[in-house]
């Protein structure tokens, strides 16, 4: 036993000369907080309980204090980037913390009574005390009352809000993963827990069930005046909120201003359309190109072949081009699957990453889901889209950003990743990628797709529309689907996006395009330098990439003030 010590001790010191200083202050913090919430998520495992905001409040407050006490002005542009991005970041999960503690008084007397019983068995349990057994049935007893009285009294009036209620039952959900952590670990080791504690707990478990489907369904939907005959349940946060995470994402534009920004976008995309239209024999009827178009597609079983094919051409073609560095690691280690019918409901098209999913027809679809499914990913339609999701789109970035500045991934944010492969679909574009006129047409189709996510997504959150008109805005302005706008809309809405994800396609595409325009047309960098360097520097927002590359003079209190789409606005 000794002599194993004795090899260990060598191992220790290793790891401390591994992650001994490195002269970058800010970037050990990241790379400290990240670890510590990590192992702080795993210990205190209700986001909503006041042991939580607690814990969470005080560790935050502490990391702020050593952000504050490394001095600003004596850091490079990047690592100052580095440090306003992180007290950004704390700023944010403080105020999530305030907001999220709110929420839980307010719920906890009338809707969640319950709560705090099953969380001092949980952390009773974490660290193994012996049960109380005749309390812990008493308490399960007694919970299970509570909840039968709580749903019978907001049954006959809630006064709660959709999101209150969906809250609640995230909650509830919570608590009932925590008492199954207790009922596990004790069941089967201890005798008389095993003996007097299954049958109270099987009874609460399911009225927690019950209870959480009460809530997450039954009431909210009851409440919920933006559900419609599509049965998209989704929550609108209003204005005031989008402004907020606007200014978080650094994109300095009102709801309003970014919808004009998309009808340009669309007039673009429209005069576009009619050109390819004409060159296809249908004048200006664009929407029977279209139809042309979605009929030609391979069939079933013949699609993933079609995409191994469409990612070599992207591959040869940037690469020809000198548009980026492609590592052949990056070309090797690309994957497919498939997606199955249930995904498709919530994405009719491809995803990608590490991997590209494959949206295809199933034997389990009926007719009409099947043809749909063709049609939405037609031979067109894939030439615009399978670059977008590997090589140079989103497989590329998240190799990158696994070998470059990997501690910033907890800033990682649409506009950068959404916004990455979307420019690409206008750069290449510009670069005659889409030689033929069927080609141009389903990149046009994707490109309208665009402008139309930020303007049923945003009026969606106004307040403005409901789902359906979301669906019905896909189908008659950009000529998708029924299937597909459906799908899109859920997931849009029901997917776990945030409300600004559907606009961070073109917003970060944009983004992008005019800092393209301000360091490669201006001769600063070539585009090669400029793709490389935004993938050396991680998924931040723009605004901190271009402040990197053009080396400006920041702030700590920095404030986005970058209106990179005011020409745009303007034409």
């Amino acid at each position: 036993m000794i002599k194993r010590y004795l090899v260990f001790i060598p191992l220790l010191f290793l790891c401390f000369r591994t992650y001994a200083s490195t002269g970058e202050p800010v970037k050990e913090l990241i790379q400290q907080m990240t670890a510590d919430v990590d192992d702080l998520h795993k210990v205190y495992i209700f986001r909503y309980s006041p042991e939580y905001f607690g814990r969470m409040r005080t560790y935050y407050h502490s990391v702020q204090v050593s952000l504050e006490n490394i001095p600003f002005a004596s850091l490079p542009v990047a690592e100052q980037v580095d440090y306003i991005l992180l007290k950004r970041k704390l700023t944010r999960e403080m105020q999530e913390i305030d907001e999220n503690e709110a929420v839980y008084k307010q719920l906890k007397p009338g809707v969640i009574p319950f709560a705090e019983t099953i969380m001092s068995m949980q952390v009773k349990r974490r660290r193994g005390d012996n049960p109380n057994v005749p309390k812990i049935t008493a308490d399960l007893g007694t919970i299970q009352q509570q909840i039968i009285q709580t749903k019978a009294a907001l049954q006959k009036q809630s006064g709660l809000t959709p999101a209150q209620a969906r809250t609640a039952a995230e909650i509830v959900g919570e608590l009932r993963d925590g008492l199954k952590n207790v009922y596990t670990f004790y069941y089967g080791y201890e005798p008389a827990f095993t003996k007097q504690v299954k049958q109270p707990y099987q009874q609460t478990d399911s009225l927690l069930a019950l209870y959480g489907r009460f809530l997450g369904q039954e009431l909210a939907d009851k409440s919920d005046k933006s559900l419609d005959a599509s049965g998209i349940k989704g929550t609108p946060i209003g204005r005031e909120a989008l402004i907020t995470q606007l200014q978080y994402e650094m994109i300095p534009y009102s709801p309003e201003e970014l919808v004009e920004m998309a009808n340009k976008e669309f007039a673009w995309c429209d005069a576009e359309m009619l050109k390819a239209s004409a060159a296809l024999g249908f004048g200006k009827d664009w929407k029977k190109a279209l139809e042309k178009v979605k009929g030609n597609h391979v069939e079933p079983g013949k699609q993933p072949e079609l995409i191994h094919r469409l990612a070599d051409e992207a591959i040869k073609f940037v690469e020809d081009s000198n548009l980026v560095t492609v590592p052949p690691l990056a070309k090797e280690a690309w994957r497919m699957f498939m997606l199955t019918r249930e995904q498709q409901r919530f994405a009719p098209f491809f995803l990608g990453g590490e991997s590209i999913l494959v949206a295809y027809p199933t034997d389990d679809m009926d007719e009409a889901t099947r043809a749909m499914s063709l049609r939405s990913n037609n031979y067109a339609f894939s030439h615009a889209t399978v670059f977008h999701e590997l090589i140079p789109g989103h497989n590329l970035q998240g190799f990158m950003n696994k070998r470059y500045k990997p501690y910033r991934r907890m800033f990682s944010t649409p506009f950068s990743v959404e916004g990455w492969a979307l420019y690409w679909e206008m750069l290449l574009w510009n670069k005659n990628f889409h030689a033929t006129p069927e080609q141009k047409v389903g990149a046009l189709f994707w490109r309208m797709h665009r402008c139309a996510r930020i303007i049923f997504s945003l009026n969606y959150h106004l307040g403005k529309w409901t789902p359906q008109q979301c669906i019905d805005f896909l189908v008659d302005r950009v000529g998708h689907e029924r299937f597909s706008a459906t799908s899109e809309v859920r997931r849009s809405f029901e997917g776990n996006y945030g409300p600004l994800y559907q606009i961070a396609y073109m917003m970060g595409g944009l983004q992008l395009r005019a800092l393209h325009h301000e360091v490669i047309d201006s001769g600063k960098m070539t585009e090669k330098q400029f793709h490389d360097a935004f993938l050396h520097e991680n998924a931040i927002p723009v605004e901190m990439f271009r402040a990197i590359i053009t080396n400006q003079s920041l702030t700590p209190d920095f404030k986005t003030r970058w209106r990179f789409a005011d020409q745009l606005l303007q034409r």
